[in-house]
């Protein structure tokens, strides 16, 4: 029969010929569900051994699959509806109860076609009622994301190499959101963009499936960021500290130590009870592989998890790794623990985000980028938080980093990640090629919650750090110019050296709260005004030692109480003292 015009199409595979009874029941169903006359369907019988029993039926754009592995499909997915109880007796139950209730259902999956494909970027005609966000598949077996709708067409970006898909091709909609498997099997892997594992370790198992687009925790359930999260950093912890739950960025030109910076954060979270996720975006692999070797070789990955997208890898998979990391962490969030996630970096994924766009035809703005770029990440930074107990408890805190150019923090993707974050560590090309490291710019960095969150001990003995190095800054900058100076210029100038020296902190050497409340108590007392600069490393190392072995109590109660009392004061003072006269 030819197809007229206003003729709709039905294609029945099968593998055994229907009886006429069996077409017309067909067609009677065909033409109740769309709503069409049956001298309108045009019926073509194809037969498909491959089916194994049963048929399929395709209706304009959507296929109903009553072949064998359909009805396997529609029974897998009834159990995976099964929400486990905690004794395996339950689970049997349960089981049998699902099995024992399954009945074929007459379910429809939305087909259409290949249009176009290049650069990791598809568009699909034919589905009509795609979600954003839903995942396809094409008959490759690669699987795909809705990113873009249009009015006849959808574009969506891939999860893998295009080289399979051709114009032309299936493409069925599955109904279900982009999404990763976690468990706590997850702790001490590496993975993909997709949640898979890539260290080479094989599978684990996947207790819980988290969709990578995930509303961020409401007013109602967040809590005041007031729990310190030490990085084990002097600079971080004594004039920016970081809250956990808190967004603190760290910015800064390349290779300037901002990796450097969110590793030794990680390596410090040993024995806190604090899970880390590492994110890579957009790195050379060799790159990842070292960060990985560092945190296995200072025991950090027992406690971490490394979600890696590299530079070789599509740019759809630069841009879903973060949203995975962020459902990683999720999972762990919920389960009332702490997380630490950092994303390395931002900039790269902006650019992933900027190829994605363009490739889809979407209008640019400022640089190129498109105009929803703030909501790209803020809707990725606003998932950290600190939730109430009503709500399950946990935080998530997020280190995200940006790479400026030239140290200029007024570039478009810098500034919006500056509005949404809540505080920046500036790291400065000059102080890094001076020799300090970290290299903070303490006028341009600045936490804006952690300070509710820092310990009192802290607070007490890092009061005027800020004011003391900021004055030496000003100081030196004019000094130069001057060779006549007087005693209080000398002694300010001398002052600030000696607290930039203490500040140095070489990379993997994280210092306990004890080791710094002791040092910046010594250094504001001035007792170390007389340590020559080139030995001032040995000492610090020396003396906190020292006082470790000699009198362990000031130790226990700086990690215990918190608080710096007039009396524990006096006996570091002392204690730094009896170590200097031996």
């Amino acid at each position: 029969m030819a197809i007229e015009q206003d003729d709709f199409p039905v294609l029945l595979r099968y593998v055994t010929p229907p009886t006429d009874e069996q077409l017309a029941g067909i067609c009677r169903f065909v033409a109740d569900k769309y709503g069409r006359p049956e001298q309108t369907l045009s019926l073509k019988l194809i037969e498909d051994k491959s089916l194994v029993s049963g048929f399929k039926l395709t209706a304009g754009n959507d296929e109903y699959d009553w072949s064998a592995l359909g009805r396997v499909n529609q029974l897998k997915d009834r159990i995976d509806c099964v929400r486990a109880p905690e004794t395996a007796g339950g689970i049997i139950d349960m089981l049998k109860a699902g099995i024992d209730a399954f009945e074929l259902e007459a379910k429809s999956r939305e087909i259409g076609v290949v249009r176009a494909v290049g650069d990791g970027i598809v568009i699909v005609g034919g589905i009509d009622h795609a979600a954003y966000g839903e995942i396809v598949m094409f008959d490759s077996g690669l699987k795909g994301m809705v990113q873009d709708i249009l009015y006849d067409s959808i574009g969506c970006i891939l999860f893998g190499p295009d080289t399979e898909i051709k114009e032309g091709s299936r493409v069925v909609r599955t109904g279900k959101s982009a999404g990763a498997a976690v468990s706590d099997e997850i702790l001490g892997r590496a993975v993909d963009a997709l949640g898979s594992p890539v260290d080479g370790l094989g599978p684990f198992k996947s207790g819980d499936y988290r969709p990578i687009a995930h509303k961020a925790p409401g007013v109602i359930a967040r809590k005041e960021v007031n729990v310190p999260l030490q990085t084990g950093i002097l600079a971080i912890d004594s004039m920016f500290p970081i809250g956990r739950g808190q967004r603190e960025l760290i910015i800064g030109d390349r290779q300037t130590g901002k990796t450097a910076l969110a590793i030794d954060t990680i390596i410090n979270q040993k024995d806190q009870d604090v899970v880390c996720i590492y994110v890579a975006i957009g790195q050379k692999a060799s790159t990842v592989a070292q960060i990985l070797n560092t945190l296995r070789h200072h025991g950090a990955m027992s406690y971490s998890i490394v979600v890696s997208a590299t530079a070789s890898e599509p740019a759809t998979l630069q841009y879903i790794a973060p949203y995975t990391g962020a459902a990683i962490g999720e999972y762990f969030m919920d389960k009332g623990r702490d997380v630490l996630i950092v994303f390395d970096d931002l900039s790269k994924h902006a650019q992933a985000y900027r190829a994605i766009s363009l490739l889809l035809n979407h209008p640019p703005g400022r640089e190129a980028y498109p105009g929803d770029v703030f909501y790209l990440h803020s809707r990725l930074l606003e998932r950290a938080c600190r939730r109430s107990e009503d709500y399950g408890g946990g935080s998530m805190t997020a280190l995200p980093i940006i790479e400026t150019q030239e140290g200029d923090v007024s570039a478009y993707i810098p500034t919006n990640v500056i509005s949404i974050t809540d505080g920046q560590i500036f790291l400065e090309t000059e102080l890094f090629h001076s020799g300090q490291r970290p290299a903070v710019n303490v006028g341009l960095s600045v936490s804006r919650v952690g300070g509710k969150a820092q310990t009192k001990a802290m607070k007490s003995v890092s009061g005027t750090l800020r004011i003391d190095l900021a004055q030496y800054r000003e100081i030196e900058s004019f000094a130069q110019f001057s060779s006549d100076l007087d005693e209080s210029t000398k002694d300010s100038l001398a002052y600030g050296r000696m607290l930039y020296h203490l500040l140095v902190q070489p990379q993997f050497k994280p210092m306990s709260l004890h080791m710094q409340v002791i040092l910046l108590c010594a250094a504001s007392n001035r007792l170390l005004m007389d340590i020559p600069l080139d030995k001032l490393e040995d000492f610090k190392q020396d003396v906190v030692s020292y006082i470790e072995k000699a009198h362990p109590v000031i130790v226990s109660e700086i990690e215990n109480s918190k608080k710096l009392t007039e009396e524990l004061k006096y006996s570091i003072l002392k204690a730094v003292a009896e170590f200097k006269s031996r």
